[in-house]
C-alpha cells in the first residue's frame, strides 16, 4: 500500500514536471510566433515602400527621357 502511494506522489510531481515544460514551451512558441507575425508585417511594409519607390524612380526617369537635351554644342567642347 505504501508503495502505490509513493508511486502516486511520483506521478503527480512527473505530471507537475511536465506541465511546467509544456507551459514554457508553449510561452516559448507564442513569443516566437509573435515575432515571426512581426517580421512578416516589417517585411510587408518594406516591399510595399520599395515598390512605391520604384514606381516614382521610372516615372522620374522617363521625365528625364523625354526632356533630354544634348549639350555638346556648348563652348566647352571647342566644336566650331
Amino acid at each position: 500500500m505504501s508503495q502505490y502511494i509513493s508511486l502516486l506522489g511520483f506521478l503527480s510531481i512527473a505530471t507537475m514536471e511536465q506541465s511546467s515544460i509544456v507551459t514554457a514551451l508553449s510561452i516559448s512558441v507564442l513569443f516566437f510566433l509573435v515575432l515571426l507575425v512581426l517580421g512578416w508585417r516589417k517585411s510587408y511594409l518594406l516591399r510595399k515602400e520599395s515598390d512605391k519607390l520604384n514606381e516614382s524612380f521610372t516615372i522620374d526617369k522617363e521625365k528625364e527621357e523625354h526632356t533630354y537635351r544634348d549639350f555638346t554644342e556648348s563652348h566647352m567642347y571647342d566644336n566650331n
